[in-house]
């Protein structure tokens, strides 16, 4: 293990506190595609751009696009848990880590096993009915063509928030708390470019931020550690003591 993470290491076996902020680099490594890199959505061709698709007034104007689009390119089911979700998990499990806040949608670091996860921009795993608030499983969304509809008739919607709309209160409200609780915060897989999300981190008043990501962020110089790489493979080398 190398300097850097041996310090790393040692933060985290001295907190009191860690809380996880995570975004699209953390799930790459289970092959799901993020947004901003040069291989990501927002660099394939498409007859509009995918955050114009992601909006919600192209969900009011054209759900039957909007809906081929994220059956798509935004349900990625057969993915699964990397090395960053599985040891997220353990840390957790063993009372290291108070909580993940992701801006991810993928369910993924639920199913590594992770118990208190704030979904700042929702999950593909909950749909409701907009009219009468039926709750509909991903697989709904995956096999039904078209515009999704409930029994009632109105349109299910998946629980993911789109441009142009509001993050939920109750999830910001919780990772507010926990941030401004921790004295560690560890910030991976991220560029940190985009808000109100990435803000949160400036709720921290702790001791230690440390920064995981593949290329350099906006924030790189207000950390007290930068690591470089994918954030499974320097994760996987942190040892767990329970």
């Amino acid at each position: 293990m190398n300097e850097t993470l041996e310090t790393l290491q040692r933060w985290i076996d001295e907190s009191r506190c860690t809380v996880f902020f995570g975004g699209a680099g953390v799930s790459t490594e289970s092959g799901i595609p993020d947004f901003r890199s040069v291989d990501g959505l927002y660099n394939q061709k498409y007859r509009w751009p995918p955050e114009t698709i992601l909006s919600r007034s192209f969900f009011n104007r054209n759900p039957e696009e909007f809906y081929r689009f994220y059956r798509d390119k935004m349900l990625c089911l057969d993915a699964k848990p990397n090395a960053a979700h599985r040891k997220l998990a353990e840390l957790e499990a063993a009372g290291k880590l108070r909580s993940v806040v992701t801006q991810n949608i993928d369910g993924l670091h639920q199913m590594a096993g992770s118990q208190r996860v704030w979904e700042l921009h929702g999950s593909v795993h909950r749909n409701h009915c907009m009219r009468c608030k039926t709750a509909y499983p991903v697989e709904f969304i995956r096999d039904s063509t078209g515009v999704p509809t409930c029994t009632c008739g109105g349109i299910v919607k998946p629980d993911v928030v789109l441009y142009e709309e509001g993050l939920d209160n109750r999830v910001i409200e919780g990772a507010v708390h926990d941030i401004r609780s921790a004295d560690l915060l560890i910030i991976g897989g991220t560029s940190l470019a985009v808000y109100p999300a990435a803000g949160l981190i400036d709720y921290f008043s702790g001791r230690h931020i440390v920064l995981i990501n593949k290329t350099p962020t906006p924030c790189d110089d207000r950390a007290d550690l930068v690591l470089t790489g994918p954030i499974g493979q320097l994760l996987d080398q942190i040892r767990v003591d329970a």
